[in-house]
């Protein structure tokens, strides 16, 4: 039988037996947690059972409540929304649905958005009054995806706890998202700022960035390939892993991630021209090392794209006058600017998506001339003269 760390109490009440237990609750006016003692229920009558046999039932109810186990825990064996988060939901996500990338960025937004408030609260003192609230709070402070993530992640973390038989109902299944929400960047360039980029930076860089904004790789893509994925007879980039953190994976954020890709012709010159001077041209080797010294020696490595950005594209964005440069605002303005030179199936191909809704709603933004274009092109269709057919 699993037993709690907390005893609780018990109490003789009109010849019953009657268990108490300690909660942490929010107080709604001041916004603190405070222990409260609460009432478990009735564990049986007086004439049928002795006290320690009622300490004994109320040590099955507590257990029940705070997730059924004897270990452990900073909360002082509450079911609180820190201690059910930490430990029943993110190890479900961790080996299922999120990636280890994923996994860090979710669990942090977790801790500061969500946790950071409720984290000591218990659960089934937490109502859609203080979710909700706090929801509108965020938006005051916060970008709209981390809002919208937020809420998302309240409703799915209650939902897993209904599943789970810790609380009877959802406060966060009727959140309505707060209607300020601070816009999301959409910075995009021209193809002019674009030019101006590549006619900025030497050979390494411009052949590398000249690759991501056509191909659109992701950092940890276009870091980790190597000369044996270039096929310069046949024009293709082979992705054969990611590098991420430091690290080299046989994976990527999409099944797409590894794939082989067409070069452009010019692009496969430069290439090639780049490996005849670059000090590495093994097949093992990085097309785009990091040749920092070490000790002396050259370390051939990969580059890490937080170096990259911090040390080519945010100087290049001061020097150029752009209002944002990194590898975000590049494949989002490919993306917006290929509408204009194929279809969504065909920006989705080179983006490496694996849905093109993702494409559509988030890459790819809305080119002004082209709605002009569009709507003179409507209205050009409804003045036309019609063309009756023949009565016969």
């Amino acid at each position: 039988m699993a037993k709690s760390h907390q005893r609780g109490t018990v109490r003789l009440e009109h010849h019953s037996w009657v268990g108490y237990m300690n909660l942490k609750v929010l107080d709604p006016n001041t916004g603190e947690s405070k222990w409260k003692k609460q009432r478990v229920g009735v564990l049986g009558p007086k004439s049928r059972m002795t006290k320690h046999q009622a300490q004994d039932s109320l040590d099955v109810i507590i257990a029940q409540k705070t997730g059924g186990t004897t270990q452990p825990r900073a909360d002082e064996r509450i079911a609180t929304l820190g201690w059910f988060t930490r430990n029943r939901f993110f190890p479900l996500r961790e080996g299922s649905t999120w990636k280890e990338e994923t996994a860090r960025t979710r669990k942090s937004a977790i801790e500061l958005d969500i946790l950071a408030k409720f984290g000591d609260v218990a659960m089934e003192q937490i109502d859609k009054f203080m979710l909700q609230t706090h929801l509108n709070d965020l938006a005051r402070i916060l970008s709209a995806g981390r809002v919208m993530h937020a809420r998302f992640y309240m409703k799915a973390i209650f939902e897993e706890a209904i599943d789970q038989d810790f609380v009877r109902k959802n406060p966060a299944r009727k959140l309505i998202l707060p209607t300020q929400l601070r816009p999301v960047d959409k910075t995009t360039l021209t193809w002019d700022q674009l030019r101006l980029v590549l006619a900025s930076v030497p050979l390494r860089d411009r052949i590398l960035l000249t690759l991501d904004m056509t191909e659109t790789f992701r950092p940890s893509e276009l870091f980790a390939l190597r000369w044996s994925g270039f096929d310069m007879d046949n024009g293709t980039l082979t992705v054969n892993q990611t590098a991420f953190r430091g690290k080299l994976r046989d994976w990527g954020k999409t099944k797409k991630s590894l794939r082989t890709v067409h070069v452009p012709e010019g692009l496969v010159n430069d290439l090639s021209r780049w490996k005849q001077e670059c000090l590495d041209a093994s097949p093992d080797a990085y097309i785009f090392p990091n040749s920092r010294r070490r000790n002396g020696a050259k370390k051939n490595g990969f580059i890490r794209t937080d170096n990259y950005r911090a040390r080519v594209l945010k100087k290049l964005a001061a020097e150029l006058g752009l209002r944002k440069l990194n590898f975000q605002v590049l494949r989002r303005t490919t993306a917006t600017l290929a509408q204009t030179k194929g279809n969504v199936k065909d920006v989705q191909g080179i983006l490496g998506h694996a849905k093109p809704d993702i494409t559509a709603s988030v890459y790819m933004q809305q080119i002004d001339d082209g709605v002009k274009q569009t709507l003179d092109a409507i209205y050009s269709e409804l003045t036309a003269r019609p063309k009756l057919k023949a009565v016969s």
